[in-house]
């Protein structure tokens, strides 16, 4: 290869590396005890607490394929370099603090870094000691970069020497970025059914990174624990149970302004024919809009049961033909214009304030966020030629000129 290309790919494992993080952290604190605690970019890439105390000080490195660690690999001592600042931090010999470093490169088999691996091949009863081993490797390097870090090793007596070195762990032939999902899906996620994880782990990732983000912005200063990765987890999953669906446009507004009095849509076009205030209709489009892309979503990750929406809408509009006909039952045709307004207003009363609370309303039974209904019922009033539902007493007699005037 090139030496220009492998520049090239360096720097996109360098990259790699950034997003690996939060990642890499996930997974750890799947697997490790919910009272586990994570910090990022804190005293190193990440810091595990556990419920006693002891940090752990991780360095990651996601490297090319292929890629080793040799005895002056600086991967490996620029971690070293922050772990001694650490080590003299917090008193030396008495400080809570062990040092990881993960690696999706090898550790090479004739490097004294073996003896970090947390399974060190077997040695005879002649081999130096760890701190030996460390002396003569630093003694034999002129490199700037491990020269200062050399100088502060010796400023430790032996058996700080000996302690520093017995905290620090390798563990190499880590997975790599694109490997952890599938990880986190099989080996964690095993009581979710199939079909449904992937989803699940893409709910799961957004609310971390968002967290992770959080973290790093220090609009969030305390560790995110294990305990908080599994109850969202467990959330989700919820979520997708046969009596629920994920709701995941709660609060979500389309791109763009929102034009109530330009709007040409017959849904708006329904709310202005009966006086409705141009706050309550932009209330109106946004339910529109959650309900429709929440549709959408679910279709996207085959949610619904063949049928479902179609039924769904067919309860929508018995349940507003019976509250209609409540409502009309006292109109004929010699009504006043605003008898016929003031029953178009309640019947819309009942769908923006009461239906959003109806249980028996819900596509599913644990689906209980309102848009989810009031949005159904201005995609009925939005359906063409006619719409299936509608406020005002005569605006089917009118609806041509209604949408004259709209276009």
């Amino acid at each position: 290869m090139a030496e220009g290309s492998t520049d090239q790919y360096a720097a996109g494992e360098q990259g790699l590396g950034y997003i690996y993080q939060p990642r890499f952290g996930l997974l750890k604190l799947l697997q490790l005890p919910e009272s586990t605690s994570i910090l990022i970019e804190k005293d190193d890439d990440l810091d595990f607490i556990d419920k006693d105390g002891v940090k752990t000080l991780a360095s990651l490195k996601h490297k090319g394929v292929g890629d080793r660690l040799t005895d002056l690999s600086t991967d490996f001592w620029k971690s070293v370099r922050i772990w001694i600042a650490r080590y003299n931090r917090d008193g030396r010999s008495e400080a809570s603090l062990r040092f990881f470093l993960f690696s999706t490169g090898t550790v090479s088999s004739t490097s004294f870094l073996r003896r970090f691996l947390l399974e060190q091949p077997a040695y005879d009863d002649e081999v130096k000691s760890l701190s030996q081993l460390t002396a003569d490797v630093l003694a034999k390097t002129e490199s700037k970069l491990i020269g200062p870090i050399a100088e502060e090793f010796h400023k430790f007596n032996d058996h700080e020497k000996e302690d520093f070195l017995s905290r620090i762990v390798i563990f190499d032939g880590g997975s790599r970025i694109e490997d952890v999902p599938s990880i986190i899906k099989d080996q964690h996620m095993r009581g979710i059914h199939r079909d449904n994880r992937n989803a699940i782990f893409e709910r799961l990732e957004g609310w971390w990174n968002d967290t992770i983000v959080n973290l790093l912005v220090r609009k969030r200063t305390e560790p995110i624990f294990g305990y908080e990765v599994s109850d969202k987890l467990s959330a989700f999953a919820e979520e997708y149970r046969s009596d629920n669906l994920p709701v995941t446009f709660r609060g979500k507004v389309p791109e763009g302004e929102i034009d109530v009095d330009n709007d040409p849509r017959l849904f708006v076009a329904q709310l202005r024919e009966i006086g409705i205030a141009s706050n309550r209709i932009r209330n109106a489009i946004l339910d529109y809009y959650r309900a429709f892309e929440q549709r959408s979503s679910w279709a996207r990750e085959s949610l619904l049961i063949s049928g479902e929406m179609e039924e769904y809408e067919d309860r929508l509009v018995d349940e507003w033909s019976r509250y209609r006909d409540l409502v009309f039952e006292e109109l004929d045709k010699e009504s006043a214009d605003a008898v016929l307004l003031d029953a178009g207003k309640a019947l819309y009363r009942w769908v923006d304030i009461e239906s959003g609370n109806s249980s028996t309303l819900r596509i599913r039974e644990r689906v209980t966020e309102p848009y989810v209904i009031r949005g159904g019922f201005h995609i009925l009033a939005n359906s063409r030629p006619l719409p299936r539902v509608y406020w005002h007493p005569r605006f089917l007699d009118r609806v041509g000129q209604v949408l004259g005037a709209a276009e």
